[in-house]
């Protein structure tokens, strides 16, 4: 901010004034550290004001504010009609956390008739930090009358008529500015900011006030600024009014013209990447967030983002990377860990993941995260029965403090683990729990569907499950494979094949499961070619010993 002229003016004079100080005569301007001036030479009202000040200035340069404060109050005093010193002293005391020495300035500068908007606008200012809020709305109201265009001015109006319980007034304030001519985008920026603002404080006008800060936004960008802070406050208020098509334009625009500020550059990329992001349009996001780590390679949230992006997209090598540079450069952002571990799991990379989450484990404290995720990774080694224990963990540390990580999920996963290693009811229990809370969770209806089958148990109920699978999902090989599992068992061999029929021909690649299941039912249905073909082609795809016993046992004699 520039120095008034009469800072400069006043160092100037303390300078000489300091310097003639130096000779030695009965006339020395300075005695006992305060201005003298000599009688035959004493200067009118402003040249003593700006001496004043300059004591304040001193007195605030050592941290003498009680004593600045009385040079300044003095500066004051000797040139009422100095407008811009009262506003400076005003400012000054403010910082200070004075409004009640500033008010005294004010409301002599205030009296003179030509007193500007600015200066009834710092009244109001303080008569609202004093508490009085009528007077304050009464001196705001002076300030836009004489200046409409002093945004600072509707600003504080504003705030007073809010802090006086009076929304309406606030609001037909709001439509005054609006309505202000021959004003700046910044002025139209800063009154639509008070329009946004006014619907969050009043709920049932936020239609209207969004309604009137976009029009007054699109003004502003009908103006065509040039200076990028007022540009990107610009696409910063489309973007929080839902205008992303509109934002995107004026960040991009941003970013065309010639770089004035490396930091606003950065801005502007970041929320184009959110928008993108916003928009689904994860491709764009990712260009701008790659141009923010060629300015800035250790940007921890673009390597993050980015990270997540590629793990959508199945990217899941350069997603790992992402993560690990994340975590490398800040090894205290919790998620990137779990999100690396993810990522090192779709890799098959359970060892990996597993020295990940050891690292986690002995910076920050036991999470259902870090249990969760360790018991995934035994379970991917299968090592079911370690993969139980931190499940198990898991669901105690959620209990605890985060029961809403207890999903439909988690139990199935947690039943799986239970039915590898052979925990038969424990499974049963843990795929209930799961579709307890989410019914229609098609692959817990066909996992417990197809537990019951093959051990001949509860069929009817498990015909139901996987049939309910299938409606939802018609074309998946597993579920029509259980499907004809179930009616085998239920001694239903030709509607069984045709299921398993269409499951062998949904398959992406031969599965030899369906081959040995498809084997059985024709074998039951007395075609014994048929189900010997079956067979012998699942013991191609995959060796296996119980198959190959089937074969022998029914080769012609």
């Amino acid at each position: 901010m520039s120095r008034p002229i009469f800072f400069w003016f006043a160092l100037a004079a303390l300078c000489g004034l300091t310097l003639c100080g130096c000779a030695k005569d009965r006339h020395s301007l300075r005695l006992g550290g305060r201005l003298r001036w000599p009688p035959a030479a004493k200067p009118d009202p402003q040249m003593e004001s700006h001496a004043r000040y300059a004591d304040g200035v001193i007195h605030e340069m050592k941290g003498e504010i009680e004593a600045a404060m009385n040079s300044f109050t003095e500066a004051a005093a000797k040139a009422p009609d100095d407008e811009e010193l009262a506003l400076d002293v005003t400012r000054r005391f403010l910082r200070y956390k004075h409004p009640e020495r500033a008010l005294t300035i004010l409301t002599n500068a205030a009296t003179r008739p030509n007193a500007s908007g600015e200066l009834f606008a710092r009244l109001g200012l303080i008569y609202a930090q004093l508490g009085k809020t009528d007077l304050a709305v009464a001196a705001n109201q002076k300030a836009v009358r004489n200046d409409p265009t002093l945004f600072v001015a509707h600003q504080s109006l504003y705030l007073a008529h809010l802090q006086n319980k009076q929304p309406d007034q606030a609001l037909r304030g709001l439509d005054d500015a609006g309505r202000a001519s021959g004003v700046s985008a910044e002025f139209l920026l800063g009154v639509a900011e008070l329009y946004s603002n006014f619907g969050v404080v009043v709920p049932a006008q936020r239609t209207n006030a969004a309604a009137h800060a976009l029009e007054l936004l699109t003004r502003a960008a009908s103006l065509h600024p040039t200076n990028a802070i007022t540009r990107l406050k610009l696409a910063e208020g489309l973007a929080l009014l839902g205008e992303t098509s509109k934002a995107i334009e004026e960040y991009s625009g941003l970013l065309a013209a010639p770089p004035e500020n490396a930091t606003l550059q950065m801005a502007a990329r970041s929320k184009l990447a959110e928008l993108y992001l916003r928009a689904g349009d994860r491709k764009r996001a990712a260009e701008q967030l790659e141009a923010i780590l060629r300015d800035d390679p250790t940007n921890v949230q673009a390597n993050f983002i980015l990270g997540n992006i590629a793990f959508e997209e199945k990217r899941t090598g350069q997603a790992r990377d992402y993560f690990a540079r994340t975590i490398l450069l800040n090894p205290g952002f919790e998620q990137a860990y779990y999100d690396l571990v993810s990522a090192q799991l779709n890799l098959d990379k359970p060892g990996e993941a597993l020295a990940t989450l050891e690292r986690a484990r002995s910076r920050f404290q036991q999470t259902f995260f870090v249990e969760y995720l360790t018991g995934v990774a035994f379970a991917h080694r299968k090592d079911y029965a370690e993969a139980i224990k931190h499940y198990t963990a898991a669901e105690v540390v959620a209990r605890a403090s985060e029961t809403n990580r207890l999903t439909y999920a988690f139990y199935f996963q947690f039943g799986v683990a239970c039915e590898r290693s052979g925990n038969f009811d424990g499974a049963v229990h843990l795929f209930q729990k799961s579709l307890d809370l989410s019914p229609d969770f098609a692959e817990a209806q066909n996992y417990l569907g197809y537990m019951w089958a093959e051990r001949g148990t509860n069929l009817d109920r498990a015909r139901d499950l996987i049939e309910k699978a299938v409606k939802a999902q018609p074309d998946n090989e597993a579920y029509l494979d259980s499907l004809g599992w179930v009616l085998f068992k239920l001694g239903k061999p030709r509607e069984a094949l045709e299921a398993m029929q269409r499951a062998v021909k949904a398959a992406e690649k031969p599965d030899p499961t369906l081959y040995d299941h498809l084997g059985d039912i024709q074998a039951a249905l007395g075609a014994a070619e048929e189900a010997r073909a079956a067979w012998r082609k699942s013991v191609e795809l995959e060796p296996n010993e119980t198959i190959r016993k089937k074969l022998e046992s029914t080769a012609p004699k």
